[in-house]
């Protein structure tokens, strides 16, 4: 019975070794990989916004697997505020500033946006449009939208129409860019 506790004891000593490792090792590549989505939301919010700061804090440094994250952001021309305090265009516009400052780490082939600029106002709307045709260069991009912006910059148009009452049509267009 004292060799099978002293396994037991021995193999717990050994289990919590491995976790008190594996805790750490997240704790590392979760800072690093912060730090990198932070500086990209810094860039990609400044690209969007057309300027402003933007960055994302640890509420505790102490415990960064159980915090929270506070998101600052100063549009050109206002002063730094959290993001609950800004208008609904400029939150949609900063997720979205977000969204790709975590696509700029980790790109992916395929992304699906569905309506992520609808907040958005016309002038936003194109920004954002733009830089997702810069953006699409590394990614393929299947946008849900009723943004005339959006649509613009698009390669392709799908649609759906009812020529007759009850009958949907599917239609395509492939945008010549000049």
């Amino acid at each position: 019975m004292c060799e099978q506790r002293l396994d037991l004891e021995n193999t717990m000593a050994k289990l919590r070794d491995m976790i008190t490792e594996i805790t750490n090792n997240m704790k590392t590549r979760f800072k690093e990989k912060m730090e990198i989505i932070n500086q990209n939301f810094g860039q990609t919010f400044q690209e969007l916004f057309g300027g402003g700061e933007a960055r994302i804090i640890l509420e505790d440094e102490g415990n960064i697997l159980d915090c929270g994250i506070e998101i600052e952001v100063q549009p050109p021309g206002k002063k730094l505020q959290s993001m609950g305090l800004l208008s609904g265009g400029e939150r949609a516009f900063t997720a979205i500033a977000l969204l790709f400052a975590i696509l700029k780490m980790n790109p992916a082939p395929f992304c699906v946006l569905d309506e992520i600029e609808a907040a958005l106002d016309d002038v936003n709307v194109n920004r954002y449009a733009e830089f997702l045709k810069k953006f699409a260069q590394g990614t393929q991009f299947l946008v849900i939208t009723h943004r005339k912006g959006t649509m613009e910059v698009a390669d392709t148009v799908y649609g759906i129409t009812m020529e007759e009452k009850g009958i949907s049509k599917l239609l395509s267009m492939k945008l010549n860019k000049k």
